[in-house]
């Protein structure tokens, strides 16, 4: 599934990261990786998520949260 279909409140698992190279890797320098847990915070109507990545919180817009792929974090 894609970060965007994310519930409030819940936790996934980084699966990968399809954007173009420079975001990917702003992302990346930022903590964002494969394997690494993110909990969706809010979600807004605009498409904008809050989430958090290692003790740090994002806005991430539409546009990023639907190419990043993950899977439910089954530790919740």
């Amino acid at each position: 599934m894609i970060l965007q279909e994310g519930k409030k409140e819940n936790s996934y698992i980084i699966e990968g990261l399809f954007l173009p190279l420079q975001t990917e890797k702003r992302l990346e320098a930022l903590g964002m990786t494969k394997g690494t847990p993110v909990e969706v915070l809010n979600r807004k109507r605009s498409g904008t998520m809050i989430v958090r990545v290692r003790g740090t919180r994002f806005a991430l817009g539409r546009g990023i949260t639907g190419k990043i792929e993950v899977a439910e974090d089954k530790k919740q």
